[in-house]
């Protein structure tokens, strides 16, 4: 006797509500005149120095607030706080990323009224911070020198779907097997458009040209176009 039963494809479901609930955020930003950055990166790549760095370079002009995902702790939150910017700490209770209906709940937590620029360091993941959308008018992707070149090659979606790519850490090339010229070749293959950075935190190498690419977005944003 043949069975009949039903096939629920849950993850094309699950994306699909997402996507959903990101587009409500996306309208929700815009109305309010909000551009949001989401942040992503491997743990240590160098995600929390480069909110610094965009809170030094860009904080008296633009009105800057930053929500810090991670699993649980809150010293990143502690970090960003030193700096007098409006800050939130958001557990995800294990998950290993933000999703749109969390990025949702922490706008609403944050407040976005009185902010030109929300900055979202999303969980430390090359995987699924990059299948789940969050409302995001930019999306930058951080990837160490100490990570090596063939990410590009690993984690094809995480490229794909950046707009702008930060090789970090790049003081440290003469220490590890890093092919500079290689990461960007493959990353630029996946993604033709995406903008490419190298930086470094502790000489302060790349950041001035990275934020000026950020100001001409939010620039962009402000006269009512598009951040991207």
């Amino acid at each position: 006797m043949e069975n009949h039963f039903e096939i629920v494809e849950i993850k094309e479901q699950v994306l699909a509500d997402n996507d959903k609930a990101a587009e409500e955020n996306r309208r929700m930003l815009s109305e309010n005149g909000t551009v949001l950055l989401n942040l992503m990166g491997s743990p240590g790549a160098g995600k929390t120095s480069t909110v610094l760095e965009i809170v030094k370079r860009l904080g008296r002009k633009y009105r800057i607030g930053v929500m810090e995902a991670d699993a649980d702790g809150d010293t990143d939150a502690k970090t960003v706080a030193e700096t007098g910017t409006k800050v939130i700490q958001i557990h995800t209770g294990g998950l290993c990323h933000m999703d749109a209906d969390m990025t949702r709940r922490g706008l609403q937590a944050l407040g976005i009224r009185d902010l030109d620029l929300v900055i979202l360091e999303n969980v430390g993941n090359l995987v699924c911070p990059a299948e789940f959308e969050v409302g995001a008018d930019l999306r930058v992707m951080i990837l160490s020198v100490p990570e090596g070149d063939d990410k590009p090659l690993k984690y094809p979606l995480m490229f794909q779907i950046s707009d702008c790519l930060l090789i970090s850490k790049t003081d440290t090339k003469a220490v590890f097997d890093f092919d500079e010229a290689s990461a960007s070749a493959r990353a630029l293959k996946l993604n033709p458009g995406l903008s490419v950075f190298p930086v470094s935190a502790r000489t302060g190498e790349g950041y001035e040209a990275f934020c000026r690419f950020l100001d001409e977005r939010l620039q962009a944003a402000r006269k009512g176009g598009s951040a991207t």
